[in-house]
């Protein structure tokens, strides 16, 4: 940044000004969503409790479950990391900012601004902590001082399922003659919609592969 732009940040000695892409989830994912049905998906819904209660109505699992394959495959190193946000209304705000760490930031929206944030590891608690949020409006109001007059301010809670690294991973369940492959792809964290794509794609080649092996013929054995 010069050194007239960072007088707008006068606790802070450098910075970067960019211009960059924004992902919002509640417009994108819908538009995923529509993609896939017109490429002939079929969307279901189901609480289920183990893999096996796909087979044999499903030849290959993409296992997608996040947090829930803690029950779902038993793999306890998945974790949540508890963030929380703010929405707010200042439409007087087009450019985003966020600060050194990344637990501070204002990102302007097509319908609101979000200001966050926390990063709070093994917290499960999905409801809106008053204390945080009247933390995370005085930290974000330092940053730009005009949000003191922003409106509608309601809290939002998610949690990022993160684990050591992403699995993305082949695996063949086996139970009595039969066999499932499954595809685990979950465990991002908060950088799910920043590598999604290619890590998709990665899924996508470890299904073709399982495909290949489940349109290979198996050899009759003969005495």
């Amino acid at each position: 940044m010069t050194e007239a732009e960072l007088r707008k940040f006068p606790q802070h000695v450098s910075g970067q000004a960019f211009t960059t892409l924004k992902c919002e989830g509640p417009s994108y994912l819908p538009w995923l969503e529509k993609r896939l049905k017109s490429n002939g998906g079929l969307v279901l819904t189901r609480r289920i409790g183990d893999l096996w209660e796909l087979c044999p109505s499903f030849d290959l699992v993409v296992n997608c479950s996040g947090l829930g394959s803690r029950k779902l495959v038993g793999d306890m190193e998945v974790f949540p990391v508890r963030g929380q946000v703010l929405k707010v209304q200042a439409p007087w705000l087009t450019h985003f900012i966020r600060d050194g760490n990344g637990m501070t930031y204002i990102y302007p929206g097509t319908s609101s601004v979000t200001l966050g944030g926390t990063r709070q590891q093994g917290d499960w608690n999905l409801s809106p902590d008053a204390d945080t949020s009247r933390d995370i409006l005085s930290r974000c109001c330092a940053l730009e001082p005009s949000l003191q007059g922003a409106r509608a301010i309601r809290a939002m809670v998610g949690l990022r399922p993160c684990r050591p690294g992403v699995r993305l991973q082949k695996e063949h369940l086996h139970q009595a003659d039969w066999t499932l492959p499954v595809v685990h792809h979950y465990g991002h964290g908060s950088g799910g919609i920043s590598v999604h794509w290619g890590s998709a794609l990665e899924a996508a080649r470890l299904v073709r592969e399982c495909v290949g092996v489940l349109r290979t013929p198996t050899p009759n054995s003969k005495l």
